[in-house]
């Protein structure tokens, strides 16, 4: 396993990142199981955990805190903020009043002293970005975190941080951690050269783009709509949606260059991720041992200048064949009333 400096801390990081969002009840509900997988991972050289508090409401985090024991020392944690966590207005967010609670119940159920990397999972355009960086930059000064980044940030507020952070002489975004598969090739465009520019390590989630990479689903085969993401998301599945068609023909091309190369069509997209080169680490999520071992299989997989270029053809860089699962959209997209004058201003005259 090959290691990379994440983001100018110093710390070394595998280039495979163990994702654990799969641990717990909306995925894999053994305990002893997951940890099993933890320790697998550990064993073939992946020092990076990432996790988060909203992961299966937290159980994520005691799965992980109790396949640490004993070689905490050796792992580079990562852990999330921002998503609800119960009832009432102010258990959720980016505001400084719930960090500063919320990384004490990560810790607990982490069962450590620190964390190496708190990341805030989300934008959250009700606080001041000031107040979040404020309250990250007090943690680290505290020892409660060693590093603190951003999750499924746009270009233009990781710019906005960084700005701000220079200016109030407060701590900055030292990570982002963005969705990103040959699938979905949107930051590759803003954010990823805005990383680039800024010095900042780069930990992609769904190199497997929603399962469309992973090689069950396939053009001309059924699609089992009630089971797995397909019944989550039927639109984006469907194969009868003909929207859905430049996605199927472009896993058909993938799965037949995969089969050029000589590797799997998972092994093809992790490994494409991670030859790019603002991007340190890939998140692999698996739910049992045997998605681990053929994830990690590919960890040696090089794929030279032809190889990519065959990719960028089938799939052009910086396109989005689909939104990403979980992919923030901004309020002057999703609110209508961002986007449109009063009724009776809209005419020019």
């Amino acid at each position: 396993m090959r290691y990379r400096v994440l983001g100018g801390t110093g710390i070394q990081v595998s280039v495979h990142c163990l994702g654990t969002m799969m641990f717990g009840a909306v995925g894999n509900p053994d305990h002893d199981d997951c940890v099993r997988i933890v320790h697998a991972a550990l064993d073939q050289g992946v020092n990076f955990v990432d996790t988060a508090d909203m992961y299966s409401a937290g159980e994520s985090e005691v799965i992980v805190g109790k396949a640490l024991r004993g070689r905490r020392d050796d792992v580079v944690l990562a852990t999330k903020v921002h998503f609800p966590m119960g009832e009432g207005p102010n258990r959720g967010g980016n505001s400084r009043r719930w960090i500063i609670r919320e990384v004490e119940e990560s810790l607990r159920r982490l069962g450590t002293d620190w964390i190496d990397l708190y990341q805030v999972h989300r934008p959250d355009h009700t606080t001041d970005v000031e107040e979040t960086l404020g309250a990250l930059t007090d943690l680290v000064r505290a020892g409660k975190i060693r590093a603190f980044g951003c999750s499924t940030f746009p270009a233009e507020e990781i710019v906005e941080a960084y700005h701000v952070a220079d200016r109030r002489a407060l701590g900055r975004f030292r990570t982002e951690q963005p969705p990103y598969s040959i699938m979905a090739r949107g930051i590759e465009t803003g954010v990823l050269p805005v990383c680039q520019r800024y010095g900042m390590g780069v930990l992609v989630w769904s190199p497997l783009a929603s399962g469309f990479l992973s090689g069950r689903y396939r053009q001309g085969r059924p699609v089992d709509m009630t089971a797995g993401r397909p019944a989550i998301t039927p639109a984006r599945f469907d194969p009868a949606l003909p929207g859905n068609a430049a996605k199927y023909a472009a896993v058909e091309s993938l799965a037949a260059l995969a089969e050029e190369v000589g590797c799997s069509l998972p092994e093809l997209a992790v490994a494409f991720t991670v030859a790019h080169p603002a991007v340190t680490s890939a998140i692999i999520g698996p739910r049992t041992m045997e998605q681990l071992e053929g994830l990690l299989k590919g960890a040696t997989l090089t794929l030279d200048d032809a190889v990519l270029d065959r990719i960028d053809e089938i799939v052009p860089p910086g396109t989005n064949l689909y939104q990403p699962d979980g992919a923030w959209s901004p309020p002057v997209l999703t609110d209508p009333a961002r986007r449109r004058r009063p009724l009776p201003d809209r005419a020019a005259a």
